[in-house]
């Protein structure tokens, strides 16, 4: 019975791998840099036209939106700066991000979620392209106030129809993924969204896929969104621009 419960899985791998092998060739090596066709920039460099937030930790400065706070400057939880201009569900997301900070600086971004009115102004629940100063998050898919972890840093992972996330397939060692990213400095994301599987590049290099197979929680459409993380005692600034959408 264990073996035939796996064969399963390896064959969902193998078509995964199918579908989109230009992407996850991108496992083992970079992809080469490709001209982009069919992005719009969704944020204008100059103002938050089109974005919603909290003008008491966001602001725009040197091209990019800025999320900042500090020791005695922090949000009651956390809040976003939500992108206002559709709810895409087929799309690709491109943008460069900085995360500055103190060591236990967190942030993220958004995408398939929801704002919460009922729990607060600002908040979000959905996927989140997670990030983090110690760089153990860094490129894994989290839900926000949600089912948590489902794709780790390196995994191909499934979400059954009910039931917990699971590894069905390796895009490498989380340690040596962690010699992509570029601290304190500037890193780009790509997030592609197709149906019910999502596919997260950092630096060119794929950090996590997931397919998520739960129909009550999977969410196939959603507002877009840049985290800042409410960490008592910490102060840390998230930087984000060229921000650019494609949807199908």
């Amino acid at each position: 019975m264990a073996n035939s419960k796996k064969r399963p899985r390896g064959r969902m791998a193998l078509l995964l791998l199918g579908f989109a092998p230009s992407i996850l060739a991108g496992a083992s090596n970079p992809v080469p840099p490709l001209v982009e066709s069919g992005f719009h920039e969704i944020f204008d460099g100059k103002s938050l036209q089109g974005w919603d937030c909290d003008p008491d930790f966001w602001r725009v400065a040197d091209g990019a939106i800025v999320g900042e706070s500090n020791v005695n400057h922090q949000p009651k939880q956390n809040t976003f700066c939500i992108w206002k201009g559709g709810e895409p569900g087929d799309f690709e997301l491109k943008a460069e991000f900085k995360l500055t900070g103190t060591t236990d600086g967190n942030s993220g971004i958004q995408y398939r979620s929801e704002e919460l009115p009922d729990v607060a102004r600002w908040v979000m629940k959905g996927y989140q392209f997670d990030m983090d100063l110690k760089q153990q998050y860094t490129g894994q898919i989290y839900e926000e106030r949600g089912r948590g972890f489902l794709a780790l840093r390196g995994q191909i992972a499934e979400v059954p129809e009910s039931g917990k996330s699971g590894s069905i397939g390796s895009l490498g060692e989380a340690s040596d993924l962690r010699g992509i990213i570029r601290d304190n400095d500037w890193n780009e994301l790509h997030i592609i969204a197709r149906g019910n599987t999502l596919i997260q590049l950092l630096n060119g290099r794929v950090t996590a896929v997931l397919v998520d197979n739960d129909p009550e929680h999977r969410k196939m459409k959603g507002e877009i969104g840049i985290q800042l993380h409410r960490l008592p005692g910490v102060a840390m600034k998230i930087e984000t621009r060229h921000i650019r959408i494609k949807s199908f």
